[in-house]
């Protein structure tokens, strides 16, 4: 799978928010929608959304109807980006595909277990909150909870959720103020693009994050 250690991802610079949200809607075929984006005020970098202490600068929705403003039309995307080039990047889930969501330390160690296990991986992305979030089919929201009684942990013990319906990720280039970027862990391909079953994936991902935090039933 090529999966590099924490802190060995090649920064993934120099990608424009208009091309890269027409490339998912296009390659990728997943809905996209604009959320916020960072504006210089007074010498330092704000999001738009004006909270001074926004815990996630840029990187959240801009309108509480975002939902019905996705899109997976490529047309409309470049319209939407074309009106505010600076906004974020972000995928709505529970649509094309659910994210496991686990603290970074837990994900990469889980994506080396995957990787011994030779377990088909979806895309994984890595944002600089030190989260991580596996993209799976949907349908993991209901699917997990059992799944993981199922290993012997309890759901609540462990620092892993599942994003779908109503819920997002934020997807590269997508800036968290002055904190980085979104990247990439596992880059979407032609050869994840049919993404595994949360069953398939969530044995690694319950152990990482039990062992990560100590939890036990």
């Amino acid at each position: 799978m090529g999966v590099r250690a924490a802190g060995q991802i090649p920064r993934q610079r120099g990608e424009q928010p208009l091309d890269t949200a027409v490339r998912y809607a296009e390659e990728c075929h997943w809905d996209v929608v604009p959320g916020a984006w960072l504006e210089a005020v007074a010498g330092t970098e704000r999001c738009s959304c004006g909270e001074a202490a926004c815990p996630a600068p840029g990187a959240h929705p801009a309108h509480a109807e975002w939902q019905a403003q996705a899109t997976g039309s490529a047309t409309v995307v470049r319209k939407l980006w074309t009106a505010q080039p600076r906004a974020s990047v972000l995928l709505p889930t529970g649509r094309a595909f659910d994210a496991i969501d686990v603290p970074e330390t837990a994900g990469f160690l889980a994506l080396a277990r995957m990787e011994r296990m030779e377990l088909a991986l979806g895309p994984v992305t890595r944002s600089p909150d030190r989260r991580m979030q596996f993209f799976v089919l949907p349908g993991a929201v209901d699917k997990v909870p059992g799944l993981v009684r199922s290993l012997g942990w309890l759901p609540a013990r462990l620092d892993l959720t599942v994003l779908g319906a109503g819920d997002y990720v934020a997807a590269p280039p997508t800036r968290f103020g002055s904190a980085g970027a979104v990247q990439w862990a596992s880059r979407p391909t032609q050869a994840n693009r049919w993404l595994p079953d949360a069953e398939n994936v969530i044995s690694p991902l319950a152990y990482a994050c039990g062992r990560d935090v100590g939890a036990g039933v």
